[in-house]
């Protein structure tokens, strides 16, 4: 997957980068969602209305999300650190909420307040690893640049629980939510309904 890859990429290059002259860490949010998000919800609620989203695996994959303030918050204590104390120089840290939510779940819930159906169906992981590998060689084929619908990475994202302890962002910077995922919600619903007005 080309973002994965150049997450990480970049990631390699801001750390390579600190330095005597100049001090680097890395935020590592995962799913940054909240107001004025123009990607993960808004192409999760169109799929979703479309019919082209379904849950792939077991519906029982945590996951990490990251609410948009609080991702702000933990690069303004990274910054607040590497000008005073600099004991983040040279570290990764993975920053989220309070803890990992269900991910069906959570998108369940987050639909039904938005006035978007709940999610009814279901494919087994393998399935859609297999769809899309054939979708991948496909789009190559025919020299598509776009990413297809479906990936493999994408397919084991939606089916695979991945989680990250934050206690390194806790104990260096201090970093706590500011935005708990319940009230993030609430302002995201709010922000997405007034939006669609």
């Amino acid at each position: 997957c080309h973002y994965a890859r150049s997450k990480v990429a970049a990631e390699k290059m801001v750390l390579e980068a600190n330095g005597d002259q100049l001090l680097t860490c890395a935020i590592r949010p995962h799913l940054v969602w909240g107001p004025g998000d123009p990607h993960l919800i808004p192409r999760l609620v169109e799929a979703r209305l479309k019919g082209r989203l379904k849950v792939v695996g077991n519906k029982d994959n945590m996951v990490d999300i990251s609410y948009v303030d609080n991702v702000a918050h933990a690069h303004l204590l990274a910054a607040e650190n590497l000008v005073t104390t600099g004991t983040a120089a040279g570290k990764p840290y993975f920053i989220g909420q309070e803890k990992p939510v269900n991910l069906w779940q959570w998108l369940d819930d987050l639909f039904e307040d938005l006035d978007v159906p709940r999610l009814n169906a279901q494919v087994p992981l393998k399935v859609a690893y297999v769809i899309g590998g054939l979708l991948e060689f496909v789009y190559k084929i025919l020299g598509k640049q776009e990413e297809p619908p479906m990936t493999r990475f994408v397919a084991e994202q939606l089916a695979k629980s991945h989680y990250f302890s934050h206690k390194n962002a806790q104990k260096d910077l201090g970093y706590e939510p500011i935005v708990s995922t319940e009230e993030g919600v609430k302002r995201l619903v709010a922000s997405f309904k007034s939006s669609r007005r």
